[in-house]
């Protein structure tokens, strides 16, 4: 994903889309906003590309989940990472967001700083470090940390930007118990906003995706996660 792509803000409510492009703008970012889904695609299918989509979940013509749900099984857009923006804020509404492939999910009202400090971090987990090994292979999985590419059993597996940083982050240090608390801070930088549960219903989207090799990742009780030992694959 290119950074330099315009971050896209799908939003009904004018006052919403204005103050998230201008601060998005100050905080050097470029933008295109839409007031419906039907617009959105529309632009998708004139060869544009988004670097992270910012999408209200109650819009006129379709439901901002219906598009992370698009999005996620588009050949061409299936890594864009999306942020949901709603009024909905209960527990189940978030979890519900992440569970269909958001990567993050932020309440309103909000403040820009938080929204900017949640763009900042999607986007920092989606750009792959230059230090770090390309190629991870342990058991059945072979991640390549450059192209955000992953494989398992041989097939071809999408993950969200987000799944793919923690299941990174998990093969890197196998054999290491990663507290919810540690990922959380890795992930979103100590953000005070982000609540534990996020990293539970991230882990069970990336079990799920890796089927039968879903046993790698282990429940540490009480403490986190693990990658479990090559000999013990």
């Amino acid at each position: 994903m290119n950074p330099l792509n315009p971050v896209v803000i799908v939003d009904d409510e004018d006052d919403i889309r204005e103050l998230v492009e201008l601060h998005l703008k100050r905080a050097g970012y470029s933008t295109v906003s839409f007031e419906n889904g039907t617009d959105f695609f529309n632009w998708l299918s004139l060869d544009k590309t988004p670097s992270l989509c910012i999408l209200d979940i109650m819009l006129p013509d379709m439901q901002g989940t219906d598009i992370c749900i698009q999005l996620r099984k588009s050949d061409n857009f299936s890594d864009v990472p999306v942020i949901m923006l709603s009024a909905l804020g209960d527990e189940i509404d978030k979890v519900t967001g992440l569970e269909l492939g958001a990567d993050d999910y932020v309440t309103k009202p909000f403040s820009p700083r938080e929204l900017i400090a949640r763009v900042r971090s999607v986007l920092r987990r989606h750009i792959p470090k230059q230090k770090s090994k390309s190629v991870i292979q342990y058991g059945p999985i072979e991640m390549d940390t450059e192209t955000f590419r992953l494989k398992v059993n041989g097939n071809n597996t999408d993950m969200t930007s987000t799944e793919f940083t923690i299941l990174r982050i998990l093969l890197e240090g196998r054999g290491k118990v990663f507290s919810r608390a540690k990922l959380l801070n890795i992930l979103w930088g100590g953000e005070k906003f982000v609540f534990e549960r996020t990293i539970d219903v991230h882990i069970r989207n990336i079990r799920e995706k890796l089927g039968t090799s879903s046993s790698i990742i282990q429940n540490v009780r009480g403490i986190g996660y693990r990658a479990e030992s090559p000999d013990e694959i």
